[in-house]
Order: structure tokens, then C-alpha cells, then sequence
């Protein structure tokens, strides 16, 4: 039930995005369908003039009009197979442009600043939403081309028919639009079965690419079996999503070939019987009969074409769905205050598990922020980075509500970075720079890592900082990937950073050394360590206390040890 009002829902957006991927590329379109009509055309004249041949030049023995003729096939030879070799080089480039435009959209979509695109959506899948159904929707654009080349073959042939015998022409004009509206007919079910395809192959790889992030984890508890036992029920589920969809194209292609065949059947047929009353002469009835046996080919195109159609329909839904996925914060018209200062202030804010926060952060500040439950921390991180607002309550950066603000202009003055950040594939300087771009050799990379203490990876790596760190920073510990993203957090240097546990994977000795150079790398800028490591919470100005959601203390960490049972607990345990 759900599946079919989603279709329901997604289908006039899924059949805007068919239509704008068209009209994107329609210059390319227009020269390959042009070069393909020439083609087509050429194609459907060969028989004719070979029929032409037969009655002018064979059957008169006139060897002059016999070269004369074979040298006009050489010409329509030649200009139909340059008519094919640009045109399909212009729908293909048409297929390609198409599909790389789309992937460029979903992109920005899902990287916007607002979010929302990746609600209820594995990584995986959108993986393979912006390839495999990009492709396919792109695809479309050559099989419109091609669809247009074939009707103009079809179109020729017909007309030529005509001029033969009407009879022949209006076997073939009405014989055609029967066979493409069942064509039509028969690719509903593929279109259906297609969706559930890329739907279950995209669920594949969302649920393989989060077994390979998690790979390590699973190792370490021993939860290999179960977790291949889950990729197997996945796999065999998008297997058996396939077979059904391989299925109904054999069948669509199977059926549509059939009826072609009765048709061309019924073309030769009236051909044959014309020519034993004399209505038509020899070399007409060669003409008639390959111009049967061409139109086979426009005919079975016809199927592809529809085959094509009905795949990027459904592709191009599930694109709709990623696109107008509703952003999760909305863009607010004010700009933050400049220069930023970095006062941050919250009121009265309610989100998840937070309950009536109040919160000053004095610009300049480093604050410590404890939390005895993992998951109010996760809350107050979001709302700092307004990758959500709060239910209630207000943020502030310099008195500016953050609601007020565009997400894009909040990125470039508060950084939250997450502990477990991922590094991208690159060297290691690549990535420290990532934030700081056209700023290599200012010095500020280096003091961020030498501040997040990775300038000793830097120097136990074979090439140093130029050292490739592979996909994810694989080549790396896990200890290693944390203190490389906090030195790119660092290096970014916003006026506002905000940190989670970026030592939790780190010994005691760097710990302390890592607090130590954050502090001293942030001086005069608002900083906030959200963390239970008392190494971290020890150089701060001072901590606040999340205790069942709500701020319970303030105070420098060394105070809030003594009086509080719960800070001992979170910090200390």
C-alpha cells in the first residue's frame, strides 16, 4: 500500500526530471536525431533502390544504368553510415551529459547545507541513486534519439509502400500504432518491477557499504556471521527483485517481437499475392519485401525504446524523491555578525533529550560541556550546528537566532566536528587543508597538527604529509584518523568550534598533550569541547553539567569533581 501511493506521489516530479534531462541536452538530441533519421531513411531506400535496379537495369540488360545505380547505393551507403557513426556519437554524448547533470544535482542536494536528502536513506543508496539511476535516466536521452530515427525509417518505409501499393502502406500505418500502444502496455509491468530493482539493489549497497565502515567493530564483538547472514537475506532479496525484472523485460521483448513478426508476416503476404495478380512488378515486389524485412528493425527498436522508457521512469521517480526530500532546517534570510565575535547563548531550548537548556558562552571562551547521557550531548551538537532546530527555545551566535540565519553562512562561522569524522581519499596534508584551501604554506596546517599532536604521524610516514591516507583514512589507526581530523578542524579556523570526544581513541600521555595545544591553538576563540575526558575538560575555563537533559552546575572541572557525584561518574568512571 505504501509503495503505491509513493509511486502515486513521485510520479509527476519523477516525469519532470525525465522531461528536464531531455530538454537539457536537446542540441545534442536534435543533431543525432536529425543524423539518425538520415540514417534511417538511407537504410529504408537500399531496398528500393535495389528494386529499382532490378527493373530498370537487370531486367533490360542495360549495363550503363546497372553501374549508374550501383553507384547511387554507394553514395546512400556511404552517407547512412556517417549518418549513423555522428549520430550516435551525439545521442551517446547526449546520454552521458544528461546522467553527469543529474549525479552534479544530487550532489549538491545532498550536500546543501539544509539537509534532508539523506532522511531514511542509507549512504549506499544515495550512492547508488546519483550512479545506477543517473545512468539510466540519462540513457533515455539516446533512446528518444534512436526512437526518433526509427519512426522516420518506419515513416519512409511506409510512405514508400504506399507509392508501391496502398494496400501495403496501409497494412504497415495501421498495424504500427497497434504495436506500439501494446508496447506500452507491456512495459508497465517492467516499469513497476524495475523500481523494485534499483530499490532493493540500492538497499544492497546501503546495507554493504555500512557492513564495510563497520567492519572493524564487527570483528572486534564477533559479529561476522550475523552480519553476513543480514547482507545475504539483502542480496538475495534484490536478487530475486532482479530475476523478476529481467523477467518482465524477456517477456515485454519476447511479446513485442511476436507481434512484429505477424506484422512483417502480413506485409509480405499482401507483397506476395499483389505480385501473382500483376498489380506490382518484380523488382516492386523485391523493394516490398526488404522494406518488410527493414521495418523489423525500427520495429524491434521499439521495444528497447520502451524498455528504456519505463526504466528511467522509475529511476527517474526515485531521483524526484531525493531532490524534493524536504530540507531539515530552513534558510533564513539574516547574515551573521561581522566580524564574528562568537557569543553563543541558548534559551529555553528543548530537543530530544534536552529539557529547557540555558547556556552563555562568552566569545573568547573555552567551555567544557559534560554530559551524563551520550545522547543529550548528540542533541546539543545538533542544535549548534543547526543540523536541526530545536523544539522549542532559541539559539543565538552574537544575539542572531540561528533559525535566522542561512545554514551556509552558519558553516563558515561555527565548525561542530564529530568524533568520528571521516578523512577523505588524499594525502595527509590534502585532508588537513581541506578547510583552509590556498593556505599550505602559512604555517597554520602545521601548528594544527602539531596542536592536535598528528606532527608525529606526519613524521613516521614514509612521504611525510604527502603520504596517501586511502579511502576513509584506512591506512591509518583509528587513533591516527582522530587526531588528522582534529587538526583539519583546527585548521579551518572558525571563530566558533565545536568539538566531540576528539581524543576517545588517543592514550593517556597524547591526550594531555592534544588538550594542552587545543587550548593553546584556540586562544581568543569561542571554543566548545563536548567530552567526558577530564584531560580535555581540564583545560577549559569551565564545564557545564548535563544531567537528565537539563544544565545542573557550572564550574571549573577541578570543583565540579568534588561536589558532584554524577560529574565523578561520567568523568571518572
Amino acid at each position: 500500500m505504501t509503495g503505491g501511493s509513493s509511486r502515486v506521489r513521485t510520479g509527476a516530479p519523477g516525469r519532470a526530471v525525465l522531461l528536464r534531462a531531455i530538454r537539457g541536452q536537446r542540441r545534442d538530441l536534435a543533431l543525432g536525431s536529425v543524423l539518425g533519421a538520415g540514417h534511417q531513411a538511407g537504410e529504408a531506400l537500399v531496398p528500393v533502390l535495389i528494386g529499382v535496379v532490378i527493373d530498370q537495369a537487370v531486367a533490360g540488360g542495360d549495363a550503363g544504368a546497372l553501374l549508374g545505380w550501383l553507384a547511387v547505393l554507394a553514395v546512400v551507403y556511404v552517407g547512412l553510415s556517417f549518418g549513423f557513426r555522428f549520430g550516435a556519437r551525439a545521442g551517446e554524448r547526449a546520454a552521458e551529459r544528461s546522467a553527469h547533470a543529474l549525479r552534479v544535482e544530487l550532489v549538491r542536494r545532498v550536500l546543501d547545507p539544509r539537509g534532508g536528502a539523506e532522511n531514511g536513506r542509507l549512504p549506499g543508496t544515495l550512492a547508488t541513486i546519483a550512479t545506477e539511476d543517473a545512468k539510466r535516466v540519462g540513457a533515455v536521452a539516446m533512446a528518444v534519439m534512436i526512437g526518433i530515427s526509427a519512426l522516420t525509417g518506419l515513416l519512409v518505409g511506409a510512405v514508400v509502400l504506399l507509392r508501391i501499393s496502398v494496400p501495403l502502406g496501409l497494412t504497415v500505418l495501421a498495424g504500427t500504432p497497434v504495436l506500439l500502444w501494446l508496447g506500452h502496455l507491456l512495459g508497465k509491468p517492467l516499469e513497476r518491477r524495475s523500481e523494485a530493482e534499483q530499490e532493493r539493489a540500492a538497499h544492497a549497497s546501503g546495507v554493504a557499504t555500512d557492513l564495510v565502515t563497520g567492519l572493524r567493530v564487527l570483528k572486534g564483538i564477533g559479529a561476522e556471521s550475523a552480519a553476513v547472514a543480514r547482507y545475504r537475506r539483502t542480496s538475495r532479496d534484490s536478487l530475486a527483485a532482479t530475476l523478476r525484472a529481467a523477467r518482465a523485460e524477456a517477456l515485454q521483448n519476447g511479446m513485442v517481437l511476436t507481434l512484429t513478426g505477424c506484422l512483417i508476416a502480413v506485409v509480405a503476404l499482401t507483397g506476395g499475392r499483389l505480385a501473382l495478380q500483376g498489380d506490382i512488378s518484380l523488382g516492386q515486389l523485391v523493394s516490398a519485401v526488404g522494406l518488410a524485412l527493414f521495418l523489423l528493425g525500427p520495429l524491434e527498436v521499439f521495444s528497447y525504446v520502451n524498455a528504456d522508457l519505463a526504466q528511467g521512469r522509475a529511476s527517474a521517480a526515485r531521483i524526484a524523491e531525493v531532490l524534493s526530500a524536504p530540507p531539515r532546517v530552513t534558510s533564513g534570510g539574516a547574515r551573521p555578525a561581522r566580524p564574528v565575535r562568537g557569543a553563543v547563548r541558548l534559551r529555553g531550548v528543548s530537543h530530544g533529550g534536552l529539557r529547557q537548556v540555558d547556556l552563555d558562552v562568552a566569545p573568547g571562551e573555552v567551555l567544557g560541556v559534560a554530559a551524563t547521557d551520550p545522547a543529550d550531548a548528540a542533541a546539543l551538537l545538533r542544535c549548534l550546528g543547526r543540523r536541526s532546530d530545536p523544539d522549542s527555545g532559541v539559539v543565538e551566535l552574537d544575539g542572531v537566532p540561528l533559525n535566522e540565519l542561512d545554514p551556509a553562512d552558519l558553516r563558515m562561522a561555527v565548525l561542530v566536528a564529530d568524533h568520528d569524522a571521516e578523512l577523505f581519499e588524499g594525502t595527509l596534508h590534502d585532508n588537513v587543508g581541506a578547510a583552509a584551501p590556498g593556505d599550505a604554506g602559512s604555517g597554520r596546517i602545521a601548528r594544527a597538527l602539531a596542536a592536535a599532536g598528528a606532527d608525529e604521524i606526519v613524521r613516521a610516514l614514509p612521504l611525510g604529509g604527502d603520504t596517501a591516507v586511502g579511502e576513509r583514512g584506512s591506512s591509518l589507526s583509528g587513533g591516527q584518523r582522530q587526531r588528522v581530523a582534529l587538526a583539519r578542524a583546527l585548521a579551518a579556523e572558525r571563530p566558533v568550534l565545536v568539538l566531540h570526544d576528539p581524543t576517545t581513541a588517543v592514550d593517556a600521555v597524547t591526550e594531555a598533550r592534544v588538550a594542552a595545544g587545543v587550548r593553546e591553538f584556540r586562544r581568543g576563540r569561542t571554543t566548545i569541547l563536548v567530552t567526558t575526558s577530564p584531560a580535555l575538560l581540564a583545560v577549559t575555563d569551565r564545564v557545564i553539567l548535563l544531567d537528565d537533559g537539563q544544565v545542573t552546575d557550572s564550574a571549573p572541572h577541578a570543583e565540579l569533581v568534588r561536589r558532584h557525584a554524577a560529574y565523578r561518574t561520567a568523568v571518572l568512571a
